[in-house]
């Protein structure tokens, strides 16, 4: 009875889900997911044979984990071939559509979009005090306040407002947005609305109030002079009280500032211009705070080179105001200034770009930017050294592009085979007498490679040296073949070397022009002759190789071959029968029996039987008086081709001569002197110096005649140079040595042997012995004539024994006056200067004796002879004793004599000049000199007059003895050939040094003469006439080119002493002209030019050019810096330069050219550059109107070699700062043309053909580089001048694109056509009228999408520096309004654009409780900004709340109060499809991470409260290794994911990320299952199969997922949206 009460007091129990579990559907009863409570029936219950013994299993789907869903179907159904067929899948697809449709209409719209501005109202003083108040108090809500705002105060008076009441800056800026909100209002429904605009009216009020503020900040002004008044100033920050209220104001401004700049409140450009602006010109008091603010804003300006390009200029301007004025002052302001500085180069470093800053900041930013950033580094601090070497690295570039713009420090020019041929040139010029031609390293000493092209060149050159007319010397082809020899005996393969040697050879003799020319045939023969007889050219071979290759024209046709001249000319030394047939046949044929060589043989010796009748017994004849008689005798011999000389003179004439020679004693010693004279001019007029050199020691080394032996030293003299070329100046010294040994024997001395032995030793062929035994002997014979005794006879002055020998007739008269003389006063020192005073003093009387011309003669004769013999007597002969009497007491004798004593006197001096008592250089140097330069600077005709006498004699001496070919010594006297080979002999003293020196020096003199007025008409033509040919004989210029720059110097004195008139500059350039060139025709300084500039460029000329060219230039200088030439000499340079601008110049000619004129005045280098660009808009306007790229390259290439030109000229300018005034009219003229061609070259890149690029690139590259030289000179620019750069501009930036990217990408135009640009952009801002600058006028307006997508990072970043957009506010970036077409696409369109004033903070309402246990679904789209702007929608999924563990809230340690209870969050979500909310790999993540978590929160927790809501649903079963590796207790989590038998849980067999032995039971597979049967329960396989396909991912393969080795904490910190693509593979 109690039971059956019991019963029915007790209600039946029925099992109810948690509260938190949500059901499956909404209206049907379908049950709870995850939620299955035992009924009645259900299988578990059914108590068969199988379930009681072996429990209840669940079958598994699958036979084995093996097989898949395709076999289980099949069993179900064996009819179907197909699983998964289309229509199966189309299925499939059709039924989750009408599932997302069915949700998504199931899901309620957004609503409407609804905000309000909190309204403004007019409160009176007392409620706008207490509303601001109520602001300003923290603990008022700003809802409460949002309500409605108060209207009034606007400008600096709210801003007054809010810092009087201290309101804090969030707050302050909400009101001010608000306030901002309601100005805006009602402007943004108008057409033109602009959301920014207000911005910058704002910005314009900060800025203004910062103004006004800063303005309070003055300095004292100067002191006036002469102004008595006191004056006192009293600043605003020198009172305590002002000072800290203007401190509050500014610091509140400054707090209120960031924010607005931050959110966009105020305009970013606008406000950093004011601030470029302000730095520009606020005084140094202001600056430093100017400079703080920069500071802090100084990254917004970093983007754009418009607002850092004239910060930059502001901070170095007031850098170097402080660091003159204020000497040790503002220290910290000019470290921040530097700061700032460091931080633009790190940044941007294309700022400082700029030619006009580095001009006037150059040293002021070498010095900021090499700077240590850090006064005290830390040891070790790496970032402090690599920001030092940014600074370093961008200051070398800063520096080298700045450099290059300026085209300052123009790198040196390789010179390459021009250069090295002018130097080799003058090397070769160089040899003298003096040389040791074994000392020349011509080619080069490191290689032997006779192949190299070095080799190849200097080969040419040096043989073309040897035989163009263009330069000066018989010596040169024995120099060539001398250099080559000995370069071939260096060579280690010799006979490789012979091989290679002979092809060069050949190929010369075969492709030079020099070679090919009639005229130089002489002398190509006499080298290659030369080259034959020292084995280094192969006669035989070239025969062979021309008769090889079958060369047209050799034997004998209408049009022979070069090579058959060649062949005809070229001398045989040694030859063989075989090679002389061989040479006949190919020459004149196998069946010539009487050749042209034969009948000019024999017509040779017919000659030289008839002039030299003693070598061959015949009958003896008249002496040669003159050589034109010899030559006419001679002709055949003197014109014969090279072959017949050297064969008739080497086999025949010489082996005769050497039989004479043997013999010569049985003759009469003049008639040896002649027949030696003869031979002499034949071998030295047809340039056979080896026969005259083995001649000449044959003759030395038999003859016993005193006077032979000292004609043989004579032409060694004469012929020095030659000896040292041919190197045998070692063999004529040693013979020299064994001749004055054998005469020493025999008792003589030779006085002039010994001399010329001294001469051709120079102390490097004799051995030691020898030369002691010279010196010795030398020694001896001085003192033997100059005994040293102690009391000396006194010389009187007057000698009348002297005057008497006029009348003494006796041929040996002169020598016994000499004999006595000097037996008498030999002891005196200056007995010769006597003697020689005495003579000339007799000489004067000699006229007054007889007026017979002949008797004259003959009586200076007589002294003439007496003087030898008395030069004989003195130990260093009567030359310097007669020097010194013309450079002293001398010149009133000389002036005082009459035109017959002047007669007389010549005679005597040239009596002792051809017998080498005096050297024609003490005559030059003490008569005719001095005579020059007396009558050049003579003031007056009377003066003239009286010198007229004395310049003729003296022009007389100076022909005779340097430009006459022959020269008599008396015409009573006959002439000899001897006589004429002694004065060329003594003519050679006078052109070489150091006497040459002197004669150039006086070719100035004689122009001074030429237009001396003073001096007689017929005087002033005779200099002339001298000059003239004297500048013109080879002789001269041979000793010109040897050194031009003893020539630069002779004609530079006159003019550095200041002693002549600038009428006379022009005249001297003309001088120098005729001695270093051709021609003299013309006066002026280019007329050098008019026969040719390629013959003057050319290398053989280009030294002298140099020189002239160079002279002519400062000449010119100068005559311009004088009004009375200025005209003349401007058009004189008008000419010269257009001549050479016309011309076209190669690169060395150019920089050469450039060499010339670097040290020219400022005058002509302006004229220069005028003229230049001149012609360069000539060259680039004269371009037909439809240009090729060839055509533009072309006349590229010509506007090129002005450039360089140019550049090198104006190079020396640009580095000292110097200011050309140049034609702006020609400037403007350039500069438009190079727009136009720019424009045309821009045009053709779009139909350039592939093969095109590079060439139109290179013509980009070049009119660039022209921009920058033409902007790189100042001047005025008018209005038109600016609209023109302003489209050259727009040229150059499209132009820079175009070489950005794509085909045309090229890394080194890209950067110079961005530097022009920048050149272009700051040159139109420095000469902007406009009081108000527009920093972005100039600047590309291009968007940055505008830009090509292909285009590199770093010149992405360099092209959106020039733009004059500023990027976009950190609110708005990246967001652009995007709509879907009817497609579905996602279509972008334009950026958004920031709107602060319309978005105001949303202050919500006061917080209302809700729900704990279902979330909000509510949704308010009431923010300023609606949800639909950002496509927002509904999703159903709700936002779950942190729930706090339940273990937490009652543990005593409150640092878990708050710990979030992860299982319960977990499980809420796994009821949620999270469609929208988690992607399948945040859900892998979560479920396969949170278990331990969850596992440890529920076995670790002993409260009460530990697993509720688990219990309900169960304990679940776990398979043993399911459990926690520190816990024995396992999870008891209840979620639904847990317990469905899943395709990933049972038949997968890949892992999930970081699970590990944690939690095996997701990836345990029905193998496991069946192994762990018997430790497990036999619940454990079996579970309730109404719980098996809830919400699963049957058909989700995880093929990627995060790395295991994050936590789960990190990854929900940072979780990817659906749409980022992890990568991530399961290990």
């Amino acid at each position: 009875m109690k039971r059956e009460n019991l019963k029915d007091l007790l209600p039946i129990y029925e099992s109810h889900p948690p509260s938190w579990i949500p059901p499956s559907h909404k209206s049907a009863d379908v049950g709870y997911p995850g939620f299955h409570p035992p009924h009645p029936g259900q299988d578990e219950d059914f108590l068969s044979e199988s379930n009681i013994k072996t429990g209840f299993l669940l079958s598994p789907y699958v036979q084995s984990e093996l097989s898949g869903a395709t076999e289980a179907l099949l069993q179900l159904d064996p009819t179907r071939n197909r699983v998964f067929d289309h229509t199966a899948l189309t299925h499939l697809e059709t039924i989750m559509g009408e599932i997302f449709a069915r949700r998504a209409e199931s899901i309620p719209a957004m609503p409407p979009w609804f905000f309000k501005i909190p309204s403004r109202v007019t409160l009176n003083d007392a409620k706008r005090q207490a509303w601001f108040a109520d602001l300003a108090n923290d603990d008022v809500p700003l809802h409460k306040l949002g309500k409605s705002v108060p209207h009034g105060a606007k400008g600096h008076d709210l801003l007054d407002l809010l810092q009087s009441n201290n309101v804090a800056i969030p707050r302050a800026l909400w009101f001010l947005r608000v306030f901002g909100a309601n100005e805006t209002v009602g402007l943004r429904n108008k057409p033109n609305y602009n959301p920014t605009q207000y911005s910058i009216d704002w910005t314009n009020v900060v800025t203004s109030y910062l103004k006004k503020q800063l303005a309070d900040i003055a300095l004292p002004s100067a002191p006036r002079l002469g102004l008595n008044i006191k004056q006192s100033f009293k600043g605003v920050l020198s009172d305590s009280e002002t000072r800290e209220r203007w401190v509050s104001r500014f610091t509140y401004c400054l707090q209120l500032l960031r924010p607005f700049y931050a959110d966009g409140l105020v305009d970013s450009r606008t406000f950093l211009v004011w601030l470029v602006q302000q730095m520009a010109t606020c005084n140094l008091a202001q600056a430093g705070f100017v400079a703080h603010l920069a500071d802090e804003y100084l990254d917004g300006m970093l983007t754009c080179r418009a607002l850092t390009k004239p910060f930059v200029d502001a901070c170095l301007s007031k850098l170097t105001e402080i660091r003159t004025s204020g000497q040790g002052q503002l220290v910290n302001l000019d470290a921040l200034l530097v700061t700032l500085l460091q931080r633009v180069c790190l940044s941007l470093p294309d700022v400082f770009v700029s030619p006009t800053t580095w001009v006037a900041h150059s040293s002021l930013l070498v010095s900021i930017l090499s700077d240590n950033i850090a006064d005290n580094p830390a040891p070790g601090d790496q970032r402090h050294r690599e920001i030092q070497r940014m600074l370093l690295d961008n200051l070398s570039d800063i520096q080298r592009r700045n450099d290059a713009i300026l085209f300052r420090n123009l790198p040196p020019r390789v010179l390459e085979r021009l250069g090295s041929m002018v130097v080799d040139i003058q090397t070769l010029n160089s040899i003298s007498r003096t040389t040791d031609i074994s000392t020349i390293s011509f080619f080069p000493c490191h290689s032997t490679d006779c192949s190299s092209s070095v080799f190849t060149d200097k080969l040419d050159t040096l043989l073309t040296w040897a035989v163009t007319p263009l330069q000066f010397g018989p010596h040169r082809p024995f120099a060539a073949v001398t250099l080559l020899l000995q370069h071939h005996e260096r060579t280690a393969r010799r006979e490789l070397s012979c091989a290679v040697l002979q092809d060069h050879l050949f190929d010369w003799l075969d492709t030079s022009e020099v070679a090919a020319d009639s005229a130089n045939l002489r002398f190509v023969a006499a080298l290659f002759g030369r080259l034959v007889k020292d084995s280094l050219f192969d006669y035989a071979a070239y025969i062979q190789r021309l008769v090889a290759r079958s060369e047209p024209g050799l034997s004998c046709s209408a049009s022979p071959s070069k090579h058959r001249e060649f062949l005809r000319w070229i001398p045989l030394h040694n030859t063989t029968s075989s090679l002389s047939h061989q040479r006949k046949l190919i020459l004149h044929g196998a069946r010539a029996r009487e050749t042209p060589e034969d009948i000019c043989e024999r017509q040779m010796r017919r000659e030289i039987r008839s002039v030299l009748p003693h070598v061959f017994g015949g009958m003896s004849t008249v002496p040669f008086s003159s050589l034109s008689s010899l030559h006419d005798n001679c002709r055949t011999s003197f014109n014969a081709p090279r072959f017949e000389q050297v064969k008739m003179f080497k086999q025949w004439l010489l082996p005769n001569y050497k039989k004479f020679a043997n013999v010569s004693d049985k003759f009469d010693e003049a008639a040896v002197l002649h027949t030696y004279s003869t031979v002499v001019e034949l071998f030295c007029a047809t340039s056979c110096y080896g026969s005259l050199l083995e001649l000449s020691l044959s003759v030395l080394s038999q003859t016993s005649h005193p006077d032979v032996v000292t004609a043989v030293g004579e032409v060694f003299h004469r012929f020095h140079v030659v000896w040292t070329s041919m190197d045998a100046t070692s063999t004529i010294t040693n013979a020299l040595y064994a001749a004055h040994v054998a005469w020493r024997n025999r008792g003589v001395q030779v006085r002039s042997l010994l001399a010329l032995l001294v001469e051709m030793d120079a102390g490097r062929h004799l051995d030691e012995t020898a030369r002691t035994l010279v010196a010795a002997d030398i020694s001896s014979f001085a003192h033997a004539l100059a005994p040293d005794i102690a009391n000396a006879n006194m010389v009187p002055p007057v000698l009348p024994e002297i005057l008497l020998l006029a009348e003494d007739p006796k041929s040996d008269a002169p020598s016994i006056l000499a004999n006595s003389l000097w037996y008498k006063y030999r002891t005196a020192l200056d007995w010769g200067w006597k003697v020689w005073d005495n003579t000339v003093a007799s000489l004067r009387q000699v006229p007054l004796m007889t007026d017979d011309i002949v008797k004259r003669h003959t009586i200076a004769l007589r002294y003439a002879q007496f003087l030898l013999h008395v030069d004989q007597h003195l130990p260093a002969g009567i030359d310097e004793q007669v020097l010194r009497w013309f450079l002293g007491t001398g010149k009133g004798e000389i002036l005082a004599l009459t035109v017959d004593a002047w007669d007389v006197c010549s005679v005597i001096l040239l009596f002792l000049c051809a017998h080498g008592a005096l050297p024609s250089t003490t005559i030059l140097r003490g008569l005719v000199y001095p005579a020059w330069t007396l009558c050049a600077n003579v003031t007056s005709t009377e003066q003239a007059q009286s010198l007229a006498v004395y310049i003729q004699s003296a022009n007389a001496l100076f022909d005779c003895l340097v430009l006459r070919t022959e020269c008599q010594t008396s015409s009573t006297l006959p002439n000899t050939l001897l006589d004429i080979h002694r004065f060329y002999t003594r003519r050679q003293d006078a052109f070489g040094e150091p006497h040459f020196t002197f004669l150039a020096a006086e070719m100035p003199t004689l122009v001074l003469l030429e237009h001396n007025e003073f001096v007689p008409q017929d005087l002033r033509e005779d200099a002339k006439e001298l000059r003239v040919k004297t500048c013109e004989s080879r002789q001269f210029r041979l000793a010109a080119y040897r050194d031009l720059d003893v020539i630069r110097r002779a004609f530079e004195q006159p003019i550095q002493s200041g002693t002549i008139g600038e009428t006379l500059f022009e005249p001297l350039v003309s001088a120098l002209k005729v001695i270093l060139s051709n021609s003299s025709e013309g006066t002026d300084v280019n007329a050098f030019l008019s026969s040719g500039i390629s013959s003057v460029l050319s290398p053989w000329r280009l030294a002298a050019t140099a020189v002239q060219l160079q002279f002519g230039l400062r000449q010119l200088g100068r005559a311009m810096a004088h009004n009375s030439t200025k005209h003349a000499a401007s058009a004189s340079l008008d000419k010269m330069t257009s001549m050479l601008f016309h011309h076209s110049m190669a690169s060395d000619e150019a920089y050469f050219i450039a060499e010339m004129a670097k040290e020219i005045d400022g005058p002509v280098a302006e004229k220069f550059v005028n003229n230049g660009f001149k012609s360069l808009v000539e060259i680039l306007t004269r371009a037909p109107t439809s240009l090729s790229p060839d055509a533009l390259a072309e006349h590229v290439d010509r506007a090129g070699e002005i450039l360089r030109l140019l550049s090198y000229v104006t190079e020396p300018f640009r580095a000292t700062g110097s200011i050309f005034q140049l034609d702006s009219t020609l400037q403007e003229r350039l500069g438009k043309a190079i727009y136009e061609t720019l424009s045309a070259a821009e045009s053709m890149f779009v139909t350039a053909d592939a093969s095109a690029p590079n060439q139109l690139t290179q013509n980009v590259i070049f009119l660039a580089r022209l921009l920058q030289f033409n902007l790189g000179f100042s001047g005025q620019w008018t209005a038109a001048f600016r609209e023109q750069y302003e489209t050259v501009s727009s040229v150059l930036f499209r132009l820079a694109l175009t070489h950005a990217s794509g085909f045309y990408l090229d890394a080194v135009a890209f950067p110079l056509l961005l530097d022009t640009l920048c050149f272009v952009i700051d040159e139109l801002n420095s000469h902007s009228k406009s009081s108000v600058s527009d920093l972005f006028k100039y600047y590309p307006t291009i968007p940055e999408n505008g830009f090509p997508p292909d285009l590199p990072s770093e010149f992405y970043h360099q092209l959106c520096t020039l733009l004059p957009h500023l990027p976009p506010n950190h609110v708005v970036k990246n967001l652009v309004h995007a709509y879907r077409d009817a497609s579905g696409q996602l279509i972008y369109g334009s950026p958004v654009q920031n709107r602060p004033w319309e978005w105001i903070e949303n202050l919500g309402e006061p917080t209302i409780e809700e729900e704990a246990n279902r979330p909000q679904t509510t949704i308010k789209n009431s923010g300023s900004l609606s949800l639909e702007l950002f496509a927002a929608r509904p999703t159903g999924d709700h936002i779950l709340c942190s729930m706090p563990s339940s273990s937490s809230s009652n543990n005593n340690n409150n640092q878990t109060a708050d710990v979030p209870n992860k299982c319960l969050e977990g499980v809420l979500r796994s009821f949620e499809d999270g469609l929208s909310v988690e992607n399948i790999y945040r859900r892998d993540w979560r479920e396969t991470r949170l278990e331990a978590q969850s596992d440890v929160h529920t076995s670790g927790g002993e409260g009460p409260g530990q697993g509720e809501g688990v219990d309900e649903v169960g304990a679940l079963p776990a398979l043993p290794g399911q459990n926690h590796p520190s816990s024995g207790v396992p999870s008891r989590r209840a979620s639904p994911a847990s317990s469905v038998r899943s395709r990933g849980s049972i038949t997968s067999m890949r892992h999930s990320p970081g699970l590990g032995a944690t939690n095996k039971m997701s990836v345990s597979t029905m193998s496991d299952v069946m192994e762990e049967g018997s430790t497990a329960g036999g619940s454990a396989g079996m579970k309730g199969q109404k719980r098996k396909a809830v919400n699963s991912d049957d058909e989700v393969e995880i093929i990627e997922g995060p790395e295991p080795a994050k936590a789960a904490k990190e990854v929900e910190e940072h979780e990817a949206s659906d749409e980022e693509e992890v990568e991530m593979r399961y290990t």
